[in-house]
């Protein structure tokens, strides 16, 4: 981050535009926010440097019915950035943090099989001698999360520009909390072309469909179609990254509540639409509701366990893990090709 920018009214809304939809041109995007085409290149061009903006394409591993689990592994501290890091490196995980001062890592992951897991969790994660306890929560449900955006919970926009740029595929995003289940309809697995798409996508959710129809061999109408369906879908979604702390949220937390089952759902949908909150899942384990939240400063982290948790029936214990270190947020790029063995 350029230590002297200001963001003003006008990156926010294009933030705001862009997690809308991500691949929306600058023509587009200056139609609806006001502005010249070449003032939304040079925005986007200051955002990518002094946010590490990047749009991105997201496979939305519930509506594929992929397993997905978030693991808490207690490691030495000269040993969590190795770790953090070679767990980066697979494709499958799609969150990665070092929490409690950089003795643990907290990583989200996601399995096409059934029992995939078992190899990491069972095999390869027990080996590693920097890794002194290992705890695992199948997640269960997501209350929000995924194509749901944390920043549009404090609106930049107006609906009316919301509801202009809104595209089609984006109808499962939104702040409402995800239908149960047993509703969330499951997507066929890709074929070889759409995986090649896909992959393109992941790495830069703005490519443009010359691009998506090289990678996959197929002419560009049909390239167009594929996208349209993949995106239609909602087993991929496009997705803008970028640093929180660049625009002054420089503290992250998670929380891990042990809740009532009775109130389960009731107060995983509440803490879904309190603004400060990134992601809410219901999980496995002795603790049965993890939550992400972006929060200003330590003060503000407070006053949402005190507040928001603290008001609400059925919650009997809270474990607090501030973020020290975001190692993943949506992809990661060390340099090296990621890949899909462990760590």
């Amino acid at each position: 981050m350029t230590e002297n920018h200001t963001f003003d009214e006008l990156d926010f809304q294009l933030l705001h535009a862009l997690q809308v939809d991500g691949r929306a041109s600058f023509s587009r995007l200056a139609q609806v926010l006001c502005v010249s085409d070449q003032t939304i290149a040079r925005r986007f061009r200051r955002l990518s440097s002094d946010m590490q903006l990047r749009i991105v394409g997201v496979r939305d591993a519930q509506l594929l019915g992929h397993d997905t689990w978030m693991l808490r592994l207690r490691v030495r501290p000269d040993g969590a950035d190795a770790v953090a890091r070679a767990l980066a490196r697979r494709d499958d995980t799609s969150w990665i943090g070092l929490t409690s001062a950089g003795t643990e890592i907290v990583c989200s992951i996601s399995f096409s099989r059934a029992g995939d897991h078992e190899e990491l969790v069972l095999g390869r994660l027990p080996r590693t001698p920097s890794i002194a306890d290992i705890r695992a929560h199948q997640v269960l449900h997501r209350f929000f999360g995924g194509p749901s955006g944390w920043f549009g919970k404090e609106t930049a926009l107006e609906a009316e520009r919301v509801a202009a740029l809104t595209p089609a595929w984006a109808r499962y995003a939104g702040a409402a909390p995800a239908p149960a289940p047993a509703a969330v309809p499951r997507r066929e697995a890709p074929d070889a072309a759409d995986e090649a798409v896909l992959r393109a996508l992941e790495r830069d959710g703005r490519a443009p469909l010359a691009e998506l129809a090289r990678v996959a061999g197929v002419s560009e109408s049909a390239a167009r179609r594929r996208l349209e369906r993949l995106l239609g879908s909602g087993s991929v979604y496009i997705d803008a990254e970028y640093s929180p702390a660049a625009i002054g949220f420089t503290t992250r937390a998670l929380l891990w509540l042990g809740v009532e089952p009775r109130s389960l759902d009731g107060v995983g949908r509440a803490l879904s639409a309190q603004p400060e909150t990134a992601a809410v899942f219901a999980t496995t384990g002795p603790s049965n509701l993890a939550v992400v939240i972006v929060c200003r400063d330590v003060a503000e982290v407070y006053r949402y366990v005190s507040g928001a948790v603290g008001s609400l029936d059925g919650v009997s214990s809270v474990d607090v893990s501030p973020v020290l270190r975001t190692v993943k947020q949506l992809t990661y790029d060390d340099g090296a090709e990621r890949r899909r063995p462990g760590a």
